[in-house]
């Protein structure tokens, strides 16, 4: 095992690395209980996608750590559950299978981007504030939601959201769970959103809010998601934008994950490049091939990886560890299960308010690309659409470009996604 990993080279030892590994599980294990609650809205089986959710995780942390060696963990992300539940189902109306397809086509076309030369071409192609605006985006979407859940806003006839009605005790709760969850991650290094989900749920079973239904027990049948992908279905033009638009995201969520992890973690080579990237970043890949398969949104490389390196990771030992502890999780099922969504609201938005950390690297003094960049950040949770954001920042992005004559840096690939997305908002 030793040889394996590598474990000499990188100065680190077993019981190191499986440590940062329960870190890494600890600071990613609320997307037990947050992607479960968020695939049900798109009519999934809770207890099912609970089972999918873990096994995703384990088998993509298992392949990352064996073929790429990186202490990187991974599972369904946190935005592009989002899309597929809200978009692709909600607002599009298509049945959850084909959504399932969408994700499996998207995962295919980021497993070929990732070994070509058409990675690199995409991300150069994109502005970085466009990018910026992209994960603000996401982070306000998935903060909406999050509030929304909780009744900490509430529907209007006249201004469209309200306060809710903080007299109800869940209202209250929630805004409590937020409040938890931000203190203690301040004050904990790994596992305070976890912790705090957790202390609210057992103040609602106190309060009579929530049902004590368990803590362990045998796994939820996997079988309502079994073979129901519907890959011909999501073979549909109108589609074209949403698949786009998740192959972006995974994309720069993923690339941007796993440079930031390779730095923390000294994976850099004498020449300054990154040890196994191409490896990593096709295991990535693959694995949201592997979770659209079990029936999950696409799954990506977690930032929160960070804390199980700051806790001495530094080898694929830390990911199969994660993997080990998500394949345990299974048997805890009923815990998932009980905890209320608005146990969860808080977390949501935590993590929302984290996604727009990289506002400050805005080009506050260069319109052309702040503005596009704002409306992406903005429109995204306006339109409750992150396909319509990015594809309303991108042509905005191109016009502003040529009306101040600036068309000269303007690359083909932003072109081409403007004009994907013109053909969308004309036709479909």
């Amino acid at each position: 095992m030793s040889d394996f990993f590598k474990l000499r080279e990188h100065d680190t030892t077993i019981g190191r690395e499986i440590m940062a590994g329960a870190t890494t599980f600890a600071a990613m294990a609320y997307i037990l209980v947050v992607n479960p609650q968020i695939m049900a809205i798109a009519g999934i089986d809770q207890g099912a996608s609970f089972v999918a959710t873990c096994l995703a995780a384990a088998l993509s942390c298992l392949l990352m750590g064996l073929y790429a060696n990186w202490p990187v963990g991974l599972a369904p992300g946190m935005g592009l559950n989002a899309l597929f539940a809200y978009t692709i189902v909600g607002d599009m109306g298509y049945p959850w299978q084909t959504a399932l397809g969408a994700v499996f086509i998207a995962g295919v076309l980021f497993v070929i981007i990732s070994t070509t030369r058409i990675r690199a071409w995409i991300i150069m192609s994109i502005p970085d504030d466009l990018k910026i605006g992209m994960t603000a985006g996401v982070g306000l979407f998935i903060g909406i939601i999050g509030l929304q859940n909780g009744g900490i806003i509430a529907d209007h006839p006249a201004t469209l959201v309200t306060m809710g009605d903080f007299s109800q005790i869940p209202t209250a709760l929630a805004a409590l769970s937020f409040l938890l969850v931000a203190i203690l991650s301040a004050r904990l290094a790994a596992g305070g959103l976890i912790l705090g989900i957790l202390i609210v749920t057992v103040l609602g079973i106190l309060l009579g809010e929530v049902t004590y239904q368990g803590v362990v027990s045998a796994p939820p049948s996997i079988a309502p998601l079994v073979g129901q992908i519907d890959i011909m279905a999501a073979l549909n033009v109108s589609l074209v934008s949403v698949i786009f638009s998740i192959l972006i995201v995974n994309l720069f969520d993923t690339t941007g994950t796993l440079v930031g992890v390779a730095s923390n973690a000294g994976l850099v080579d004498e020449k300054g490049d990154y040890k196994n990237f191409s490896k990593a970043l096709k295991a990535d890949s693959t694995s949201s091939v592997l979770g659209a398969l079990l029936g999950n949104s696409p799954v990506t490389s977690y930032v929160e990886s960070a804390a199980g390196v700051a806790a001495g990771g530094r080898t694929g030992l830390t990911a199969c560890a994660v993997g080990v502890f998500f394949l345990l999780a299974i048997f805890f099922a009923p815990l998932a299960m009980m905890i209320p969504s608005f146990a969860v609201s808080g977390a949501l938005v935590y993590v929302a308010l984290l996604m727009c950390s990289g506002l400050g690297r805005l080009s506050w003094d260069n319109p052309v690309v702040l503005i596009p960049a704002l409306l992406i950040m903005i429109m995204i949770p306006l339109t409750f659409s992150i396909a319509d954001g990015i594809g309303i920042g991108f042509i905005s992005y191109v016009a502003l470009s040529l009306l101040a004559s600036e068309e000269r840096k303007v690359s083909w690939g932003a072109l081409v996604i403007a004009g994907l997305f013109v053909i969308k908002f004309a036709l479909l």
